[in-house]
């Protein structure tokens, strides 16, 4: 395909999804968090407004030039968080009179205190929230919340949503190393899932390269034994493995760019979202960065790459942050965070204002 897409993109390798198809439903770094571990670097517009962001009918007419990619799900996710776009229900509905293919919504949760976002989310086949916080100051400190989201608006929202909800919930508990995977928060966590509800408790951590360089991987072993304080026992998600077939698809560097601009990749994720041969996705990788698209950067035993502009498609706009939603990046100093006792009371920052 030779048009580029501005809000479709992947098959994504997703570790929860398999090939999942995505859907940008706003800007890029659009959300109500400014997470300290999100792959997508600091986020520039913190806002809670919904609005419809990019045109519904400009996303759907993309979407129907990529169903033949065979994908598992389409992922309402991408770049920002999904909730904030005015008609994501009438999206979700539109899909699903589309194709057959299940639709995931892949969202913060900041939003579901909100009685009309959780009727919009409700529609979908399949939704995964996030808890990433015991409590309202690691909340504060890890998630970096639009000043109108609290945790206990959050923790609300997620059992509320619940309640109404019939389809699948699976809720993501992202630790980080030194702040989050400590046994007494982990205790809360598992308290604040079981109050929850869902049907599926995922575990996950910083495993690709963070906004801030403090945001550690929990190693697998220790996830491993965190894993059996939840109830029901939580899955650990914090490694992909593909869970579709492979097929031939007529991806180049173009498709490669777009599915880098949502989030960091291995080459294995590269060649396995986009069903490309290793020797291929090998081979443009290197072009890539040669030509100075793309740089790679290690993380662990990994190296993921990203291009060297994040933000380089023009997606269709309907609204735009204005100057007191905006924010720029934050520089916090930290010193690296240990295993053991690292209380995050003691490193508080001031956060930005936003509307």
């Amino acid at each position: 395909m030779s048009e580029t897409l501005n809000h479709i993109f992947g098959p994504v390798p997703s570790r929860r999804l398999g090939r999942s198809l995505g859907v940008d439903l706003v800007p890029f770094k659009t959300c109500s968090y400014d997470c300290i571990y999100c792959q997508l670097g600091h986020t520039t517009c913190r806002t809670i407004k919904r609005r419809e962001w990019v045109l519904m009918d400009a996303v759907l007419d993309e979407l129907k030039q990529k169903l033949n990619c065979r994908p598992d799900y389409i992922t309402l996710s991408g770049s920002g968080e999904p909730t904030l776009h005015s008609r994501l229900g009438e999206i979700i509905e539109h899909i699903q009179a589309m194709t057959a293919v299940p639709v995931a919504v892949l969202t913060n949760g900041s939003m579901l205190w909100q009685k009309e976002v959780r009727e919009e989310v409700a529609l979908a086949d399949v939704v995964l929230p996030s808890l990433d916080a015991p409590d309202a100051e690691r909340f504060e400190f890890i998630n970096r919340p639009h000043p109108d989201i609290t945790f206990e608006r959050l923790v609300e929202g997620l059992q509320a949503f619940r309640r109404q909800f019939t389809g699948k919930y699976w809720l993501e508990v992202m630790l980080l190393d030194g702040y989050t995977s400590l046994p007494p928060q982990v205790r809360q966590l598992a308290d604040w899932t079981r109050r929850i509800r869902p049907d599926r408790v995922q575990l996950n951590t910083a495993v690709r390269p963070p906004a801030e360089d403090f945001a550690m991987a929990v190693p697998q072993a220790r996830l491993n034994q965190i894993a059996g304080v939840f109830s029901p026992k939580a899955e650990v998600v914090a490694e992909y493995h593909q869970q579709g077939k492979r097929f031939t698809t007529d991806a180049n560097q173009q498709s490669i760019l777009e599915l880098l601009r949502r989030r960091p990749c291995t080459e294995a994720d590269v060649a396995a979202g986009l069903a490309m041969r290793p020797i291929e996705t090998a081979k443009h990788l290197a072009d890539l960065q040669a030509g100075g698209q793309v740089v790679s950067q290690k993380r662990g035993d990994q190296v993921y790459y990203h291009p060297t502009q994040p933000s380089a498609s023009k997606p269709t706009r309907v609204g735009s942050c204005n100057v007191f939603e905006r924010r720029g990046s934050i520089k916090i100093d930290l010193p690296r965070p240990r295993a053991s006792a690292l209380d995050p009371r003691k490193h508080r920052k001031n956060r930005g204002k936003a509307s």
